[in-house]
Protein backbone atom coordinates (compact mmCIF):
# COMPACT_ATOMS: atom_id res chain seq x y z
CA UNK A 1 0.00 0.00 0.00
CA UNK A 2 1.69 3.23 -0.59
CA UNK A 3 2.44 5.74 1.98
CA UNK A 4 -0.23 9.02 2.21
CA UNK A 5 1.59 12.40 2.95
CA UNK A 6 -0.03 15.57 4.13
CA UNK A 7 1.13 18.53 2.27
CA UNK A 8 -0.28 22.19 4.11
CA UNK A 9 0.97 25.18 1.78
CA UNK A 10 -0.22 28.99 1.93
CA UNK A 11 1.44 32.26 0.05
CA UNK A 12 0.99 35.91 1.40
CA UNK A 13 1.24 38.84 -0.14
CA UNK A 14 1.55 42.48 1.40
CA UNK A 15 -0.01 44.68 -0.93
CA UNK A 16 -1.36 42.09 -3.47
CA UNK A 17 0.38 42.72 -5.35
CA UNK A 18 3.39 43.40 -3.17
CA UNK A 19 6.46 41.14 -1.41
CA UNK A 20 5.30 37.75 -1.59
CA UNK A 21 6.44 34.29 0.08
CA UNK A 22 5.31 31.20 0.37
CA UNK A 23 5.41 28.19 2.82
CA UNK A 24 4.67 24.54 2.93
CA UNK A 25 5.28 21.82 5.38
CA UNK A 26 5.11 18.06 4.63
CA UNK A 27 3.52 16.10 7.64
CA UNK A 28 2.84 12.64 8.97
CA UNK A 29 -0.67 11.91 8.81
CA UNK A 30 -0.47 9.77 11.99
CA UNK A 31 1.65 11.56 14.31
CA UNK A 32 1.08 15.05 12.88
CA UNK A 33 5.48 14.83 12.91
CA UNK A 34 6.80 17.43 10.02
CA UNK A 35 8.97 15.74 7.83
CA UNK A 36 10.05 18.72 5.67
CA UNK A 37 9.48 22.49 5.20
CA UNK A 38 9.73 24.78 2.17
CA UNK A 39 9.58 28.38 1.92
CA UNK A 40 10.78 30.68 -0.18
CA UNK A 41 10.50 35.14 -0.76
CA UNK A 42 9.13 35.44 -4.47
CA UNK A 43 9.45 39.24 -5.19
CA UNK A 44 6.37 41.39 -6.24
CA UNK A 45 3.47 38.85 -6.58
CA UNK A 46 -0.43 38.50 -5.88
CA UNK A 47 -1.57 36.49 -3.09
CA UNK A 48 -2.87 33.76 -5.38
CA UNK A 49 0.22 33.05 -6.99
CA UNK A 50 2.16 32.95 -3.92
CA UNK A 51 -0.38 30.36 -2.44
CA UNK A 52 -0.15 28.11 -5.95
CA UNK A 53 4.35 28.48 -5.74
CA UNK A 54 3.78 27.32 -2.24
CA UNK A 55 1.66 24.27 -3.31
CA UNK A 56 4.20 23.50 -6.14
CA UNK A 57 6.97 23.40 -3.40
CA UNK A 58 4.60 21.16 -1.22
CA UNK A 59 4.26 18.70 -3.60
CA UNK A 60 7.96 18.94 -4.31
CA UNK A 61 9.05 18.21 -0.68
CA UNK A 62 6.53 15.14 -0.62
CA UNK A 63 8.02 13.92 -4.13
CA UNK A 64 11.32 14.36 -2.93
CA UNK A 65 10.43 11.79 0.14
CA UNK A 66 8.15 9.79 -1.62
CA UNK A 67 7.89 9.47 -5.21
CA UNK A 68 5.36 7.26 -4.81
CA UNK A 69 3.32 8.83 -2.15
CA UNK A 70 -0.52 9.49 -2.00
CA UNK A 71 -0.65 12.89 -1.12
CA UNK A 72 -3.55 15.05 0.72
CA UNK A 73 -2.74 18.50 -0.05
CA UNK A 74 -4.53 20.78 2.52
CA UNK A 75 -4.73 25.03 2.14
CA UNK A 76 -6.59 27.75 3.17
CA UNK A 77 -7.13 29.00 -0.15
CA UNK A 78 -10.85 28.28 -1.44
CA UNK A 79 -9.78 29.47 -5.11
CA UNK A 80 -6.36 27.32 -5.25
CA UNK A 81 -8.36 23.98 -3.81
CA UNK A 82 -11.11 24.22 -6.12
CA UNK A 83 -9.14 24.91 -9.25
CA UNK A 84 -7.03 21.96 -8.80
CA UNK A 85 -10.19 19.70 -8.17
CA UNK A 86 -10.94 20.54 -11.36
CA UNK A 87 -14.53 21.76 -9.91
CA UNK A 88 -13.49 25.91 -10.86
CA UNK A 89 -11.68 26.86 -14.42
CA UNK A 90 -8.28 28.46 -14.18
CA UNK A 91 -9.00 31.63 -16.41
CA UNK A 92 -5.90 33.93 -14.71
CA UNK A 93 -2.69 33.70 -17.16
CA UNK A 94 -0.49 34.19 -14.14
CA UNK A 95 -2.01 31.03 -12.18
CA UNK A 96 -2.29 28.52 -15.51
CA UNK A 97 0.81 27.59 -15.53
CA UNK A 98 1.66 26.98 -12.24
CA UNK A 99 -1.56 24.91 -11.95
CA UNK A 100 0.28 22.81 -14.73
CA UNK A 101 3.41 22.94 -12.81
CA UNK A 102 1.84 20.92 -9.57
CA UNK A 103 0.07 18.19 -11.70
CA UNK A 104 2.87 17.45 -12.72
CA UNK A 105 4.85 16.08 -10.13
CA UNK A 106 2.49 13.65 -9.13
CA UNK A 107 0.00 11.43 -11.08
CA UNK A 108 -4.00 13.11 -10.42
CA UNK A 109 -5.14 9.76 -8.67
CA UNK A 110 -2.40 10.10 -6.19
CA UNK A 111 -3.31 14.05 -5.12
CA UNK A 112 -6.98 14.89 -3.31
CA UNK A 113 -7.12 18.66 -2.29
CA UNK A 114 -9.07 19.75 1.16
CA UNK A 115 -10.03 23.30 2.30
CA UNK A 116 -8.99 23.75 5.99
CA UNK A 117 -9.72 27.23 7.90
CA UNK A 118 -7.05 29.38 8.43
CA UNK A 119 -6.64 28.66 12.07
CA UNK A 120 -5.46 25.17 11.06
CA UNK A 121 -2.75 26.29 8.62
CA UNK A 122 -1.09 28.06 11.13
CA UNK A 123 2.25 26.30 9.76
CA UNK A 124 2.49 26.97 6.68
CA UNK A 125 1.29 30.55 7.17
CA UNK A 126 4.06 31.06 9.54
CA UNK A 127 6.25 29.53 7.07
CA UNK A 128 4.90 32.20 4.21
CA UNK A 129 5.44 34.79 7.09
CA UNK A 130 9.08 33.83 7.80
CA UNK A 131 9.97 33.93 4.20
CA UNK A 132 8.83 37.58 3.29
CA UNK A 133 10.24 39.03 6.50
CA UNK A 134 13.38 37.32 5.22
CA UNK A 135 13.07 38.86 1.65
CA UNK A 136 12.55 42.48 4.05
CA UNK A 137 15.97 42.43 5.24
CA UNK A 138 17.25 41.40 1.26
CA UNK A 139 17.42 37.51 2.45
CA UNK A 140 15.90 34.37 1.76
CA UNK A 141 14.55 32.03 4.26
CA UNK A 142 16.75 29.54 5.64
CA UNK A 143 15.34 26.16 7.05
CA UNK A 144 18.18 26.21 10.04
CA UNK A 145 16.61 29.66 11.51
CA UNK A 146 12.75 28.57 10.92
CA UNK A 147 10.66 28.37 14.23
CA UNK A 148 7.49 27.76 12.71
CA UNK A 149 7.23 24.74 14.27
CA UNK A 150 7.64 25.74 17.26
CA UNK A 151 5.80 29.16 16.76
CA UNK A 152 3.19 27.38 14.90
CA UNK A 153 0.19 27.21 18.34
CA UNK A 154 1.22 31.18 19.15
CA UNK A 155 1.86 32.59 15.84
CA UNK A 156 0.21 35.68 15.67
CA UNK A 157 -2.88 36.24 13.23
CA UNK A 158 -2.82 38.52 10.26
CA UNK A 159 -4.85 41.34 10.69
CA UNK A 160 -8.30 42.04 9.89
CA UNK A 161 -7.25 44.37 7.32
CA UNK A 162 -4.80 41.54 5.48
CA UNK A 163 -7.52 39.24 5.71
CA UNK A 164 -9.87 41.03 4.33
CA UNK A 165 -7.96 41.95 1.23
CA UNK A 166 -7.10 38.33 1.34
CA UNK A 167 -10.58 37.09 0.84
CA UNK A 168 -11.46 40.01 -0.96
CA UNK A 169 -9.20 38.93 -4.09
CA UNK A 170 -9.91 35.39 -3.69
CA UNK A 171 -13.89 36.11 -3.83
CA UNK A 172 -13.22 38.29 -6.92
CA UNK A 173 -11.03 35.55 -8.71
CA UNK A 174 -13.65 32.95 -7.68
CA UNK A 175 -16.21 34.80 -9.33
CA UNK A 176 -14.22 34.52 -12.49
CA UNK A 177 -13.72 31.04 -11.85
CA UNK A 178 -17.17 29.38 -13.07
CA UNK A 179 -17.62 25.50 -11.57
CA UNK A 180 -17.06 23.22 -14.76
CA UNK A 181 -18.68 20.17 -12.43
CA UNK A 182 -20.92 19.59 -9.91
CA UNK A 183 -19.26 19.72 -6.30
CA UNK A 184 -19.84 16.19 -3.99
CA UNK A 185 -22.35 17.02 -1.39
CA UNK A 186 -24.83 15.07 0.04
CA UNK A 187 -25.85 13.42 -3.17
CA UNK A 188 -22.67 11.24 -2.94
CA UNK A 189 -23.50 7.25 -2.88
CA UNK A 190 -24.48 5.40 0.26
CA UNK A 191 -21.18 4.11 2.05
CA UNK A 192 -22.79 1.86 3.87
CA UNK A 193 -23.18 1.67 8.01
CA UNK A 194 -19.67 3.00 9.48
CA UNK A 195 -17.41 1.10 11.72
CA UNK A 196 -17.99 2.58 15.45
CA UNK A 197 -15.41 2.95 17.96
CA UNK A 198 -17.04 3.56 21.72
CA UNK A 199 -13.58 4.93 23.25
CA UNK A 200 -14.23 3.67 27.34
CA UNK A 201 -11.08 4.94 29.19
CA UNK A 202 -10.99 2.56 32.09
CA UNK A 203 -12.45 3.52 35.93
CA UNK A 204 -10.33 4.88 38.88
CA UNK A 205 -7.40 3.00 40.09
CA UNK A 206 -5.71 4.48 43.44
CA UNK A 207 -3.10 6.29 41.07
CA UNK A 208 -6.07 7.82 39.38
CA UNK A 209 -7.13 10.90 41.95
CA UNK A 210 -3.71 11.79 42.83
CA UNK A 211 -3.00 12.18 39.34
CA UNK A 212 -0.04 10.42 38.80
CA UNK A 213 1.86 9.45 35.99
CA UNK A 214 0.40 5.13 35.16
CA UNK A 215 1.38 3.79 31.91
CA UNK A 216 2.11 0.64 30.27
CA UNK A 217 5.42 0.67 32.51
CA UNK A 218 4.83 1.03 36.48
CA UNK A 219 2.65 -1.53 38.83
CA UNK A 220 -0.05 -2.19 36.74
CA UNK A 221 -2.46 -1.30 39.49
CA UNK A 222 -6.07 -2.46 39.69
CA UNK A 223 -9.46 -0.19 39.79
CA UNK A 224 -10.10 1.07 43.27
CA UNK A 225 -13.85 0.43 44.88
CA UNK A 226 -14.81 3.69 43.37
CA UNK A 227 -13.23 2.35 40.20
CA UNK A 228 -15.33 -0.77 40.07
CA UNK A 229 -18.84 1.19 40.80
CA UNK A 230 -17.91 2.77 37.76
CA UNK A 231 -17.57 0.49 36.07
CA UNK A 232 -20.37 -1.43 37.31
CA UNK A 233 -22.38 2.13 36.17
CA UNK A 234 -20.76 2.09 32.69
CA UNK A 235 -22.12 -1.26 32.26
CA UNK A 236 -25.29 -0.76 32.91
CA UNK A 237 -25.93 2.23 30.69
CA UNK A 238 -24.02 0.39 27.68
CA UNK A 239 -26.48 -2.54 28.50
CA UNK A 240 -29.37 -0.03 28.10
CA UNK A 241 -28.43 0.82 25.07
CA UNK A 242 -28.23 -2.04 23.56
CA UNK A 243 -25.78 -1.32 20.34
CA UNK A 244 -22.27 -2.76 21.73
CA UNK A 245 -21.39 -6.21 19.51
CA UNK A 246 -18.22 -6.62 20.63
CA UNK A 247 -15.66 -5.48 23.99
CA UNK A 248 -11.94 -5.01 23.09
CA UNK A 249 -9.50 -4.06 26.43
CA UNK A 250 -5.84 -3.24 26.61
CA UNK A 251 -3.81 -5.27 28.29
CA UNK A 252 -3.49 -3.89 31.64
CA UNK A 253 -5.23 -5.08 34.42
CA UNK A 254 -6.90 -1.37 35.40
CA UNK A 255 -8.53 -1.97 31.44
CA UNK A 256 -9.55 -5.73 31.72
CA UNK A 257 -11.39 -5.38 35.03
CA UNK A 258 -13.52 -2.66 33.28
CA UNK A 259 -13.70 -4.24 30.40
CA UNK A 260 -15.17 -7.49 32.03
CA UNK A 261 -17.77 -5.61 34.06
CA UNK A 262 -18.87 -4.36 30.75
CA UNK A 263 -18.82 -7.91 28.88
CA UNK A 264 -20.17 -9.85 31.92
CA UNK A 265 -23.53 -7.41 31.73
CA UNK A 266 -24.21 -8.13 28.04
CA UNK A 267 -23.01 -11.47 27.33
CA UNK A 268 -19.75 -10.47 25.49
CA UNK A 269 -16.20 -11.92 25.43
CA UNK A 270 -13.39 -9.58 25.62
CA UNK A 271 -10.76 -9.55 23.29
CA UNK A 272 -7.32 -8.14 24.15
CA UNK A 273 -5.48 -5.44 21.97
CA UNK A 274 -1.83 -4.67 22.91
CA UNK A 275 -2.15 -1.74 20.66
CA UNK A 276 -4.53 -0.49 23.26
CA UNK A 277 -1.70 -0.10 25.73
CA UNK A 278 -1.40 3.45 27.90
CA UNK A 279 2.36 5.41 26.88
CA UNK A 280 5.21 3.74 28.71
CA UNK A 281 6.35 7.17 31.15
CA UNK A 282 9.56 5.76 31.79
CA UNK A 283 10.86 7.01 34.88
CA UNK A 284 7.85 9.19 35.75
CA UNK A 285 5.74 6.06 36.28
CA UNK A 286 3.76 7.04 39.55
CA UNK A 287 5.01 10.31 39.91
CA UNK A 288 2.60 13.56 40.00
CA UNK A 289 3.19 16.14 37.18
CA UNK A 290 4.69 18.77 40.13
CA UNK A 291 7.30 16.14 41.14
CA UNK A 292 8.81 15.32 37.74
CA UNK A 293 8.87 19.03 36.81
CA UNK A 294 10.75 19.06 40.02
CA UNK A 295 12.97 16.31 39.16
CA UNK A 296 13.29 16.07 35.19
CA UNK A 297 12.25 19.77 34.79
CA UNK A 298 14.37 19.60 31.35
CA UNK A 299 13.42 16.59 30.16
CA UNK A 300 9.84 17.45 30.91
CA UNK A 301 9.69 20.70 28.70
CA UNK A 302 11.31 19.13 26.00
CA UNK A 303 8.52 15.65 26.02
CA UNK A 304 5.85 19.26 26.53
CA UNK A 305 7.52 20.91 23.35
CA UNK A 306 7.65 17.40 20.57
CA UNK A 307 5.72 14.57 20.17
CA UNK A 308 9.13 13.13 19.36
CA UNK A 309 10.51 13.30 22.63
CA UNK A 310 10.27 10.05 24.96
CA UNK A 311 9.86 10.50 29.21
CA UNK A 312 13.32 10.14 30.79
CA UNK A 313 14.42 6.90 31.02
CA UNK A 314 13.32 5.66 27.91
CA UNK A 315 9.59 5.52 28.05
CA UNK A 316 7.53 6.06 24.63
CA UNK A 317 7.16 8.90 23.06
CA UNK A 318 3.68 10.33 21.92
CA UNK A 319 4.84 9.72 18.08
CA UNK A 320 5.45 6.06 18.80
CA UNK A 321 2.07 5.54 20.60
CA UNK A 322 0.42 7.51 17.56
CA UNK A 323 2.31 4.92 15.19
CA UNK A 324 0.87 1.93 18.06
CA UNK A 325 -2.41 2.81 17.89
CA UNK A 326 -2.69 3.82 14.18
CA UNK A 327 -1.70 -0.22 13.67
CA UNK A 328 -4.23 -1.20 16.12
CA UNK A 329 -6.97 0.91 14.70
CA UNK A 330 -6.55 -0.72 11.11
CA UNK A 331 -6.50 -3.56 12.23
CA UNK A 332 -9.73 -3.46 14.77
CA UNK A 333 -10.96 -1.66 11.48
CA UNK A 334 -10.58 -4.79 9.46
CA UNK A 335 -11.99 -7.07 11.87
CA UNK A 336 -15.17 -5.22 12.21
CA UNK A 337 -16.15 -3.31 9.61
CA UNK A 338 -19.73 -2.00 9.83
CA UNK A 339 -20.33 -2.75 13.56
CA UNK A 340 -20.38 -0.86 17.04
CA UNK A 341 -17.09 -1.76 19.26
CA UNK A 342 -16.19 -0.91 22.77
CA UNK A 343 -12.36 -0.24 23.04
CA UNK A 344 -11.68 -0.16 27.04
CA UNK A 345 -8.35 1.72 27.19
CA UNK A 346 -6.46 4.61 28.96
CA UNK A 347 -6.41 8.50 27.91
CA UNK A 348 -3.01 8.93 25.73
CA UNK A 349 -4.99 6.23 23.19
CA UNK A 350 -7.88 7.64 23.39
CA UNK A 351 -7.22 11.01 22.87
CA UNK A 352 -4.94 9.70 19.86
CA UNK A 353 -7.74 8.05 18.28
CA UNK A 354 -9.69 11.52 18.56
CA UNK A 355 -7.39 13.40 17.22
CA UNK A 356 -6.46 11.18 14.45
CA UNK A 357 -9.53 11.25 13.32
CA UNK A 358 -10.07 15.13 13.85
CA UNK A 359 -6.86 15.66 11.87
CA UNK A 360 -5.45 17.72 14.56
CA UNK A 361 -1.46 18.35 15.77
CA UNK A 362 -0.27 16.34 18.23
CA UNK A 363 -0.37 19.17 20.80
CA UNK A 364 -3.84 18.82 21.15
CA UNK A 365 -3.66 16.07 23.46
CA UNK A 366 -2.87 18.74 26.16
CA UNK A 367 -5.99 20.21 25.01
CA UNK A 368 -9.06 17.41 25.85
CA UNK A 369 -10.11 16.65 29.25
CA UNK A 370 -10.67 13.00 29.97
CA UNK A 371 -12.29 11.49 32.79
CA UNK A 372 -11.69 8.23 34.52
CA UNK A 373 -15.03 5.20 33.32
CA UNK A 374 -15.71 8.24 30.37
CA UNK A 375 -17.27 7.57 26.91
CA UNK A 376 -15.71 9.15 24.08
CA UNK A 377 -17.00 7.75 20.27
CA UNK A 378 -15.65 8.08 16.49
CA UNK A 379 -17.45 6.67 13.60
CA UNK A 380 -15.06 5.33 10.59
CA UNK A 381 -16.40 5.16 6.82
CA UNK A 382 -15.52 3.08 3.95
CA UNK A 383 -14.63 5.71 2.67
CA UNK A 384 -11.63 6.73 5.00
CA UNK A 385 -13.02 9.10 6.81
CA UNK A 386 -14.33 9.61 10.25
CA UNK A 387 -15.91 11.51 12.38
CA UNK A 388 -16.07 12.02 16.20
CA UNK A 389 -19.25 11.81 17.69
CA UNK A 390 -18.82 11.91 21.55
CA UNK A 391 -16.35 13.10 23.85
CA UNK A 392 -15.53 12.49 27.63
CA UNK A 393 -19.15 11.85 28.27
CA UNK A 394 -19.38 10.81 31.77
CA UNK A 395 -23.45 11.10 32.64
CA UNK A 396 -23.86 7.53 33.06
CA UNK A 397 -21.91 8.19 36.32
CA UNK A 398 -23.89 10.55 37.86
Amino acid sequence: MARTLIVEADGGSRGNPGPAGYGAVVLDPETGEALAEAAEFIGTATNNVAEYKGLVAGLRAAHALDPQACVQVRMDSKLVVEQMSGRWQIKHPDMQPLAAEARAVFPADRVTYEWIPRAQNKHADRLANEAMDAGKIGKQWEPGNSKAALATAAAPARSAAARAADEAVESAEAADAAPSAPAAGWGAPDLGPPATFVLLRHGETVLTPEKRFSGSGGTDPELSAAGRRQAEATAAALAARGSIQAVVSSPLRRCRETAQAVAARLGLEVRIEEGLRETDFGAWEGLTFAEVRERFPEDLDAWLGSARVAPTGGGESFASVARRVAVARDKLLARYAGKTVLLVTHVTPVKTLVRLALGAPPESLFRMELSAASLSAVAYFSDGNASVRLLNDTSHLR
